[in-house]
């Protein structure tokens, strides 16, 4: 009787039979910049890095524009959903690892699951206008950061906002070569901890003003009505969607050394542990102190009558603080445009530091900054455009994307709470991405006349 020859083919070791296909081979861009070295405590400082930013400083003009059980019921929905969602997505990815085909960005889930054109013509293209509009807008507050404490030390100085900008700008060419996102782990948790002291800060700030005898005058009635108002809490709601925003969670979960299952749910918790601690404590005390009156970031309410409420050094303190902890989320959100440049230009067959790819990543990357840079001088009320882009961005990739690819890989059953309340999160969020674009560009509209290039 003849021997029987296993079949080692890669047909028959990953075969339809078993639902497991051979895995990819993996391009410059995923095998140098998303390595996969991290454990689930590095996931948690990525996840830090990229949700809790300065943007949270503007959480109670949020809260103005809605009011208090408005506004804190806005803030805790959107956190319960973007966890949910977050994790819905992070399964879609450990199902497709298990079945050995590790999907490592955003356009590689979609092309997988929804088909290719999905990945190359919508979600790919999206995800890289977001994280480049968010590199543009770290770019522009870091500049508006160094300008505030040049004026806290010089009250009376001359320098111009471009020109802090293109200093921040010299200072992220510099990071901007740090050559893979596992590289930031170090970098993520300092930004992590520096979230945790601007946050700090800004609550014992506002807390100490609002008990003083400069205290402003507290009205927590909602200033618009009508139409003023609709649009109000629509761009209220767009903004606190945004907070939560986190446009590279399948880059991050990338950086998980495998088996991945079960550690983006311990980053997750790392993370959603400080945005509790960060987003409440700024919002509830940001709008108590100054109700209605609260300012698109509550560091201009410091500000009162061109004179500061609190003592010099705090404020100075508290700006160095968000100065750092912008340059590390700026340079996380360049790792999705590193990674595209290192898959055109770099030679994955040669080591990564070869002078083969190093020359081409050194000039991308300084590029990608300079051109990032060069538009946050010109254009220092990106701040608008950045909420066409969060409307038509932020809320489908986090909102909409998780959901649909989720009920599509798993089809949860149509009578099940799962199916339904997902579908509904994503009609409800569609909607929401809808009006707020439409508000966003009537803000533009409104704000159109004092728009100038290269402006204070």
């Amino acid at each position: 009787m003849a021997a029987v020859v296993p079949d080692s083919s890669p047909d028959s070791i990953f075969g339809k039979e078993n639902g497991v296909h051979p895995p990819k081979q993996l391009d410059a861009g995923a095998l140098f910049v998303l390595k996969s070295k991290g454990s689930w405590l590095h996931c948690g400082y990525h996840l830090t890095t990229s949700i809790v930013a300065p943007v949270l400083l503007s959480l109670p003009f949020a809260l103005s524009l809605l009011g208090w059980v408005g506004g804190v019921v806005c803030l805790l929905l959107a956190g319960l959903i973007t966890f949910y969602s977050y994790n819905l997505l992070s399964a879609v990815l450990e199902h497709h690892a298990q079945l050995g085909q590790r999907q490592l960005r955003y356009r590689d889930v979609a092309s997988d699951v929804l088909g290719p054109r999905w990945g190359k013509y919508v979600v790919g293209p999206l995800q890289f206008g977001i994280c480049y509009g968010a590199v543009v807008a770290g770019s522009l507050l870091g500049g508006q950061s160094l300008k505030f404490i040049y004026l806290l030390h010089n009250p009376n100085g001359t320098m111009k906002l471009y020109q802090f900008i293109s200093m921040f700008g010299v200072f992220m060419l510099f990071l901007a070569q740090i050559p893979s996102f596992h590289s930031l782990r170090h970098i993520n948790l300092v930004s992590l901890a520096l979230c945790l002291a601007f946050s700090a800060c800004v609550t014992a700030g506002t807390i100490h003003v609002g008990y003083s005898k400069n205290a402003p005058t507290r009205d927590y009635s909602l200033n618009s009505s009508g139409v003023n108002r609709v649009f109000g809490g629509v761009n209220a709601v767009s903004i606190i969607a945004t907070t939560y925003a986190c446009g590279i969670i399948p880059e991050i979960q990338a950086t998980i050394a495998p088996p991945v299952k079960g550690k983006m749910f311990k980053g997750l918790c790392v993370c959603y542990s400080v945005i509790l601690v960060t987003y409440f404590s700024v919002a509830i005390s940001g709008y108590w102190a100054f109700g209605n009156q609260a300012m698109g970031t509550v560091l201009s309410n410091f500000m009162g009558n061109g004179q500061a409420l609190l003592p010099t050094w705090f404020l100075m303190m508290t700006n160095i603080f968000i100065l750092l902890q912008i340059s590390a989320v700026t340079v996380v959100y360049l790792q999705p445009t590193n990674e595209v440049f290192e898959k055109w230009f770099a030679d994955p067959k040669m080591d990564q530091f070869s002078y083969r790819n190093v020359v081409p990543r050194l000039i991308s990357r300084s590029i990608s900054v300079i051109i990032g840079t060069l538009i946050a001088a010109m254009l220092p009320f990106f701040g608008d455009i950045m909420a066409v882009f969060g409307a038509f961005g932020c809320i489908p990739l986090d909102f909409i994307f998780p959901m649909v690819v989720y009920n599509v890989t798993f089809k949860p059953s149509k009578r099940g709470l799962v199916f339904w309340g997902n579908t509904f999160i994503a009609v409800a969020s569609t909607a929401l991405s809808t009006v707020g674009a439409v508000a966003s560009v009537r803000q533009i509209v409104i704000d159109a006349k004092t728009y100038r290039l290269f402006a204070n």
